[in-house]
């Protein structure tokens, strides 16, 4: 059964993968998007909040990287409510497959475009100037506990594609949670230039915890405490999140 399980999954993700093909502007979220980010940040407001934009790559570039992969686990919950909205998920269930990989081939595809956006913006990044510090080991830590955290987030929208009723719904309410928890952190500016009433909030947002876990791992820096924070919120995210997104799940299909 559980070979079936993956075979099913792996068969549904290259489905959602090879979509691209027909649908390429799909892309523009994982691959033109990020980098447009990275370059207005880094030259618009690089030089106002680090003195110059090499000096604001060095800090910003992990923060764009969390960003980024959290507004992506978006996707997925968007993508899923898309296909159970248009009948997809009714016709797959008439098909000999695990009643799960619709769901589970969702949730890979979106974890490989995340990877590949990853990668995206690193390379970018060097081009200008980033440097990574440490070594291929910490390098590969900094893709597992960003993938790791991306697909215990990926929850979260999965549950509102379960109870939303069109996929607009999905994305609104993931917009009014993640503006709030990317910007109000540390991803993009330091806790020392904010309020203090806010620095409080922002020392324990996770997606601040995340962001100096990446830079830890990749520039050098304090690297244990972040990572053990991030991967306890990963933990709480998932052991909340996945068991109620499953309940809504069977009930919805």
């Amino acid at each position: 059964m559980s070979t079936m399980v993956l075979r099913n999954t792996g068969t549904l993700a290259w489905r959602t993968l090879v979509q691209l093909k027909h649908n390429p502007f799909e892309l523009m979220d994982f691959s033109f998007q990020p980098v447009i980010f990275l370059l207005l940040f880094t030259y618009v407001f690089g030089g106002a909040i680090a003195g110059s934009p090499g000096e604001y790559l060095a800090f910003g570039l992990a923060g764009i990287i969390v960003q980024n992969m959290l507004f992506s686990t978006l996707n997925t919950g968007v993508g899923l409510n898309t296909d159970i909205s248009k009948g997809v998920f009714d016709r797959l269930r008439s098909l000999p497959i695990s009643r799960w990989a619709p769901l589970s081939g969702r949730i890979v595809a979106d974890l490989i475009k995340q990877a590949w956006a990853i990668v995206l913006l690193l390379a970018v990044g060097t081009l200008l100037g980033f440097r990574i510090t440490t070594g291929p080991l910490e390098v590969l830590a900094t893709f597992g506990l960003l993938l790791l955290f991306g697909f215990a987030t990926s929850w979260l929208p999965v549950l509102v594609a379960m109870i939303a009723s069109a996929p607009e719904k999905v994305q609104i309410f993931g917009f009014v949670l993640m503006f709030p928890l990317t910007f109000a952190s540390n991803a993009f500016a330091p806790v020392e230039t904010m309020p203090g009433w806010l620095q409080a909030f922002v020392k324990v947002n996770p997606v601040s915890i995340l962001a100096d876990a990446v830079r830890g791992l990749l520039t050098g820096g304090p690297v244990a405490a972040p990572v053990t924070r991030s991967l306890i919120w990963a933990a709480v995210l998932l052991g909340i999140f996945a068991p109620l997104s499953v309940r809504a799940f069977r009930r919805r299909v």
